[in-house]
């Protein structure tokens, strides 16, 4: 990649609407990342899996069971009541938040296109990014993903890497293609499980520290110092997300969900 000299580089981020976990991220991100180097032209969220959130709930009460189920809602029912979202967060730190219906709309296009991003950053977008959109920027489009490529591909790889004994998380940072989960590695850092371990440990660590190998590679995008690993897809696997079954079997083994 070429480096870029004599002026920041310009981000813009594509997120999914969840102040439970995805949050985490961009809490750690924006307090943390060198202003002097980069520069966010755009926050954009989008409605968490891409969908009315009835569905989103009747996914979630499946996925946790009623105990963690009603757990989670007293949670999510208090940040709201403090006003948490990333878009506010966003606009706290004066970043501009850019709607944004679906990234592969042509009108969302040319807003990007508008904002001449170096990188545009999905961090837990809800849907596949086609080719026009990945074309926007003049480096890279990019994608942290919380496993270990190209065995851990798809949705909920905390819980899998959990349910099948990995020693580590594998966060993952890599340039997107049409494929999904298929581009060259940009960076990575493993991330220490547990035996009896919680997911929501292991998804609130993830995201902390996910921010902080997004700052290290967007640095060297920067410098021209990133080189990207391609994947030996031979190993490629891929994971949908959890049903109940799976949870009771992560149960088993001594996790916890909450």
């Amino acid at each position: 990649m070429s480096a870029i000299e004599g002026r920041k580089l310009r981000l813009l981020f594509v997120t999914e609407d969840d102040p439970l976990y995805v949050i985490r991220f961009f809490e750690v991100f924006f307090d943390e990342y060198p202003k002097d180097k980069i520069e966010i032209v755009g926050v954009s969220v989008q409605d968490a899996f891409h969908e009315p959130i009835w569905k989103t709930a009747r996914r979630m009460f499946r996925f946790y069971g009623p105990v963690d189920f009603v757990r989670l809602c007293f949670g999510y029912v208090g940040v709201k009541l403090r006003g948490d979202s990333i878009a506010k967060l966003a606009e706290r730190k004066g970043l501009p938040v850019v709607p944004c219906g679906s990234v592969n709309d042509p009108a969302y296009i040319e807003t990007a296109r508008g904002l001449e991003p170096d990188v545009i950053a999905s961090v837990a977008a809800p849907e596949i990014f086609k080719k026009d959109i990945i074309g926007v920027p003049a480096l890279s489009t990019i994608n942290i993903h919380s496993g270990r490529l190209p065995v851990y591909r798809g949705m909920m790889p905390n819980f899998w890497q959990l349910l099948h004994g990995e020693e580590h998380a594998e966060i993952t940072v890599h340039e997107m293609v049409e494929k999904l989960d298929a581009g060259g590695v940009l960076g990575t850092l493993k991330w220490p499980l547990e035996s009896n371990d919680s997911l929501d440990r292991v998804i609130t660590g993830t995201k902390q520290d996910g921010a902080r190998l997004m700052i290290g590679v967007l640095l060297k995008m920067k410098s021209g110092e990133a080189e990207a690993t391609p994947l030996d897809m031979s190993e490629k696997k891929y994971f949908s997300f959890p049903q109940p079954k799976d949870v009771k079997r992560f149960r088993r083994r001594g996790h916890r969900m909450l």
